[in-house]
């Protein structure tokens, strides 16, 4: 089902379409999600149309503003007050309704979309800034009229104009500010090519990306984008997935590997099978959970929302207010009216409209293409305050795959490079994780790869084979326990505790020992040390036995472990820990760590580019990083202390600004309605500067 919401108020979220309640503006479609857990997902051409939407309105009011300051510049000088200003004297006949015509069309033209503000607001029953705008206006331009037409004092009209322009200026950089935040993400789509050349019964064809399906080949030249999600058939190349992942070094890729659509390939020639396309790439659901997550309102934004509305019936509450204390003290009504416009046109709560919003939209673009991707906001802002994370072990802190780690020739004759081709010769038929080890270590030694032949899998114990005419096996203890042989002694090199053991046979003799280990993640260890850093308390939560958790732990300096847990186990250990006061981070795969994910105060889930739809989990770490929880955290933190910030300057402004409008301080300083435009755009410029100034920082 498409959701639509306003370029202008995003809290506007409707099912029909129609018009914004708020300001009247037409709802545009939401590129993107709006229900926790649902992925709505919506192609190029609608996303492209929702930014050119937002763009529209930004334009609509720039337009705005420029044709007023046109209109500004007589009107200015007509006003008998400019004018003693600039020594300047000269009047006709007739001049104030000049100043009538042209202040009516400022009033009709630049402040259409305040007045439709106002009305929308009003029929929601929340006034907001949009009413506390169009009051000023209307008090200003009523009262000038009534001047023009016999009412003694003395007209606002030049205050008036001058207040829409900064007003029509101020809307419009809040809206390019939100606008840029939104294209800084939705740029990627730009990063997909629009022709293909794929691979059809042996012959090149070059298609239209639209026409590209899943199982095509894809024929990726040097230099290339890749256009869609797949796996590498042929070649290999390293792929620079920087705006992507954020990881700046590129990545070598090579047969079976995936590649993601958007990044670059480099100096080799690639076919990749499509494996996700269109509305399924990576780069599309990044767009997806990104704009879930800025739809989604946190605790702070609603703050922000309340705060905004009190403020706004206190602006005119306190501006009826000072024109009372002002109009029965002195009798002059121009000079009440003036300060009640004052008033309501500097305690306008734009900054706050402002403050929130957009730090949301700089942060979650920002920690998306750098691969921290936010599906809960408020599960984000709690990040500030945990004090336990818990981590799966494989594939989280480990690498979730078993490497070579030593190999010992137990036999003069045979060599570790010749220990390792026998035994690759043998489990290159093999899927069993240990084969995979040993097969990559060859590989990665650029060893000649022997054929094998009579290939057999021994249940439970390990393969054989004939190789090079001799007989080999590759196997655990336990093949020697179920053929009564002696297991041969196993050096104390070798960690048994965490270490696997497979030992080869040629021709019944024992020729050599290859250990194998999951081995830690390269940022595992830096990753603890930045937490305690932090003052946060890490645990490692696995299925694994007592002595591999405990290996493992003390490795990387953990505060504990708790190991021979089952999966649907593991949530019971989260509430252990947060029924002890913790509030606690689980960071695991996002699969068979859901409950635990699910139970935790942030679940974390480590994923891969074509995994970023694990549903039980608040973040995904795209790089499966283990360092990325520290970055993580250190950026909630800065986000909302920026959300802090901007809610103290907004709500501090005010404190200081509603006195000075009210004229507490007159005659010595008096405060025009149009310097007070001035300082409540100052102010909302300044909050969206400070929101720009926010940066992730990687640990």
């Amino acid at each position: 089902m498409k959701k639509y919401t306003c370029p202008m108020h995003p809290q506007v979220i409707k099912d029909d379409g129609g018009k914004c309640p708020f300001c009247g503006m037409d709802l545009v479609p939401i590129a993107g999600p709006v229900t926790a857990g649902k992925h709505v997902h919506t192609d190029q051409h609608q996303q492209k149309g929702f930014n050119k939407h937002q763009g529209h309105h930004a334009g609509d009011f720039l337009k705005r503003f420029w044709v007023c300051v046109f209109l500004t510049i007589p009107v200015l000088l007509l006003s008998h007050v400019v004018q003693q200003w600039l020594g300047l004297q000269h009047s006709f006949r007739g001049d104030r309704f000049v100043l009538l015509g042209l202040g009516t069309l400022i009033y009709i033209y630049g402040g259409m979309p305040f007045l439709k503000g106002m009305t929308g607001e009003l029929k929601a029953k929340a006034p907001g800034m949009m009413t506390l705008i169009a009051v000023a206006i209307s008090v200003a331009y009523s009262y000038s009229v009534a001047v023009v037409f016999g009412l003694k004092g003395m007209d606002f009209f030049w205050e008036l104009v001058t207040l829409i322009d900064i007003m029509l200026l101020g809307h419009w950089l809040e809206m390019r500010s939100e606008l840029s935040a939104s294209r800084a993400l939705h740029s990627l789509v730009a990063l997909l090519p629009n022709s293909v050349t794929i691979s059809r019964d042996g012959v090149a064809e070059t298609i239209s990306l639209d026409q590209l399906k899943n199982g095509d080949v894809i024929l990726i030249r040097p230099g290339e984008k890749i256009p869609a999600d797949g796996i590498i058939t042929e070649g290999s190349s390293f792929i620079n997935e920087s705006l992507l992942t954020g990881e700046s070094v590129p990545v070598k890729k090579e047969m079976q590997d995936r590649v993601i659509a958007g990044s670059i390939n480099g100096d080799g020639a690639l076919h990749v099978k499509a494996t996700g396309v269109g509305k399924d790439t990576y780069i599309n659901k990044v767009i997806d959970l990104v704009q879930e997550a800025q739809v989604a309102k946190s605790k702070t934004q609603n703050l922000a929302d309340k705060v905004a509305r009190w403020l706004t019936l206190i602006a005119i509450g306190v501006g009826l207010l000072t024109f009372i204390y002002w109009y029965t003290g002195s009798g002059d009504i121009a000079f009440a009216l003036e300060r009640m416009v004052t008033v309501m046109v500097t305690t306008c709560p734009h900054a706050l409209g402002v403050a929130i919003p957009l730090v949301v939209a700089i942060s979650t673009a920002r920690s998306a293409t750098s691969g921290l991707l936010i599906r809960n906001r408020t599960a984000f802002e709690n990040t500030r305050r945990l004090s336990t994370v818990i981590f799966d072990k494989t594939g989280t802190l480990t690498k979730g795959s078993h490497a070579v780690e030593k190999i010992i020739p137990l036999s003069p004759e045979y060599t570790a490079d010749d220990i390792i081709q026998y035994a690759a010769a043998v489990q290159q038929y093999s899927e069993h994780y240990i084969a995979r080890g040993i097969l990559n270590y060859s590989k990665a030694k650029n060893l000649e790869q022997w054929q094998s032949r009579d290939f057999r899998y021994i249940q439970g114990m390990g393969v054989k084979g004939l190789v090079l005419g001799k007989q080999v096996v590759v196997a655990g203890p336990n093949y020697f326990k179920e053929n009564g042989i002696a297991i041969p002694e196993i050096p104390a090199a070798i960690h048994q505790d965490t270490q696997t053991v497979s030992f080869v046979l040629i021709d019944g003799e024992a020729a050599g020992i290859i250990a194998l280990a999951d081995s830690l993640r390269e940022g595992a260890q830096q990753a603890i040390r930045d937490l305690k850093n932090m003052n946060i308390r890490s645990f490692l939560l696995t299925g694994d036995n007592e002595k591999v958790a405990a290996a493992v732990a003390a490795t990387l300096g953990m505060d504990g472990y708790l190991a021979n847990v089952l999966p649907h186990q593991k949530q019971e250990k989260i509430k252990e820990f947060q029924a002890g006061g913790a509030i606690v981070a689980m960071t695991g795969d996002g699969v068979n760590d859901a409950p635990a994910l699910a139970r935790a105060d942030v679940g974390i889930a480590i994923g891969s580019g074509t995994d970023v739809a694990a549903e039980t989990a608040d973040i995904i770490l795209v790089n499966s990083e283990p360092r990325d929880v520290a970055t993580l955290i250190s950026f909630g933190k800065r986000t909302y202390n920026k959300m802090i910030q901007n809610i103290s300057w907004a709500v501090g402004y005010n404190v200081v600004a509603i006195p000075l409008a009210a004229g507490v301080l007159y005659p010595q300083f008096v405060l025009s309605p149009a310097m007070g435009a001035v300082l409540m755009s100052a102010s909302t410029i300044i909050v969206a500067i400070n929101a720009s100034l926010l940066k992730l920082k990687s640990h």
